[in-house]
């Protein structure tokens, strides 16, 4: 593989490969004398007189041919963790593949289902099947596109392997020594950047089953309400109904942005408790960790990791991974500023940026106080609330599957202030921040 160089060849130049291209081999710095060295700190090949007079006096060196027999050694382990990687992408690319025709049977099922249901209700809810289809639709190509795009990330970094595979194999098989040692040299900052295994990344699930479990709640409600006589319903008070206000019933969907009556929230009551941990250290609890108060001055000791450091912030002890919850807080001590929400554990602690704030970031809803002004927060979208009266007392409704989390404000009544929808991805804990005073959780029943 190497080139034939003349008898005068510039130092580092190749010479034939064979038993004797050690030989035309000179040192950079003695063009007269003969490489057979390897110095490791400079990572070059030198003559026996440069550790001992020359530039490379003092520096770790060895037998060039030592050497290149431990690099040998390197390329093959390469070569080896390459292939796996290799072989870990392919298999990402067959789970993906896999996935898609899985959900894709998932979305035709599902359609099918809701194609059914809505047959039975006729012309009353076709507008509404058509909407539930699109967002099948609309989630399924998003998935698609989510995996193509795995894909292609997937399929690049085997082309980039085989590359770099081909190119590694070439030095594996160079019979000249040195010339192994000046390829590999060239390839080393490569290859130790490809020589980490990826994480592997399997596909995320869809599911279609929360739209099928809404539809199907629906049409039982509907049948239910059908089978009264009509005379009957129109002379009761649909507000002393009883309403099954869950995130999953089509009821609760239709309702979180009216004003229920209280006695159906309190069906889901909580009181979640305080997490000292978390809290800024200026700020104190009670003894049954229900109210929580801001101090002129912090509190001294080691800090925990998980408390806020620079805003006023405090999170619960309880947190709620799924069903329906619900809890209040009493805000009239709070003075000029309040907020309330909820958050996830993975929310930043540190700092006051916005990753760390309440509401002003993906981790983080909740509804602000200040200055008269009220707001609903969450990733820095705010939109502005005018309630009729200063709240005293606000009622939070989280339905974990349904993705809702409903204020209200219940100091006369229960009137609704702001619903936020997502898909929530982690626990939701209660959370809290002051700017002055004090907040408590209130004890419900």
């Amino acid at each position: 593989m190497a080139g034939a160089a003349a008898p005068g060849a510039s130092p580092g130049q190749r010479g034939p490969a064979g038993p004797e291209t050690a030989s035309r081999w000179r040192c950079p710095e003695h063009s007269e004398r003969e490489a057979e060295l390897f110095c490791r700190r400079c990572r070059r090949c030198v003559c026996t007189l440069c550790p001992v007079l020359g530039a490379h006096q003092g520096h770790p060196v060895g037998l060039a041919r030592d050497e290149a027999a431990h690099v040998q050694k390197l390329v093959q382990e390469c070569l080896k963790q390459l292939a796996t990687k290799k072989q870990q992408q392919v298999g990402n690319i067959h789970q993906m593949e896999d996935t898609a025709v899985k959900i894709k049977a998932q979305a035709e099922s599902s359609k099918a289902w809701l194609t059914k249901k809505f047959a039975e209700l006729r012309m009353l809810l076709e507008e509404e099947e058509g909407m539930a289809k699109t967002l099948i639709d609309k989630n399924t190509q998003l998935a698609f596109q989510a995996y193509r795009d795995q894909i292609e990330s997937c399929g690049k970094q085997i082309d980039t392997i085989n590359d770099l595979s081909s190119r590694v194999y070439g030095i594996s098989q160079e019979s000249s020594p040195l010339q192994l040692l000046q390829d590999y040299m060239e390839m080393e900052q490569k290859l130790k950047q490809q020589m980490s295994l990826g994480e592997p990344c399997p596909p995320q699930p869809v599911s279609f089953g929360p739209i099928k479990s809404f539809f199907k709640d629906l049409t039982e409600a509907v049948e239910t309400v059908l089978q009264v006589p009509l005379e009957v319903r129109l002379k009761e008070n649909m507000k002393d109904q009883p309403l099954d206000f869950t995130g999953t019933k089509p009821v609760s969907l239709l309702k979180t942005r009216h004003s229920p009556d209280r006695s159906l929230l309190l069906k889901y009551a909580r009181t979640p408790t305080l997490d000292p941990d978390t809290m800024h250290s200026r700020l104190r609890t009670s003894e049954d960790l229900l109210r929580v108060q801001c101090r002129l001055l912090c509190r001294l000791g080691p800090a925990p990791a998980l408390r806020f450091n620079a805003l006023l912030q405090v999170l619960s002890r309880d947190c709620f991974a799924a069903g329906r919850h619900y809890w209040e807080v009493d805000v009239q001590e709070a003075g000029a500023g309040w907020w309330v929400g909820a958050a996830y554990p993975s929310m930043q602690r540190h700092g006051s940026a916005a990753a760390a704030r309440l509401g002003c970031n993906r981790q983080s809803w909740c509804l602000k106080r200040f200055e008269f002004e009220y707001w609903a927060f969450h990733d820095c979208q705010r939109s502005r609330l005018q309630p009729r009266s200063d709240p005293d007392r606000l009622g939070v409704f989280l339905d974990y599957e349904a993705g809702v989390l409903a204020f209200y404000d219940v100091t006369d009544g229960m009137r609704h202030l702001h619903t936020f929808r997502a898909a929530f991805q982690e626990p939701l804990y209660p959370a809290l921040r002051l700017w002055e005073g004090a907040i408590a959780i209130c004890r419900l029943p």
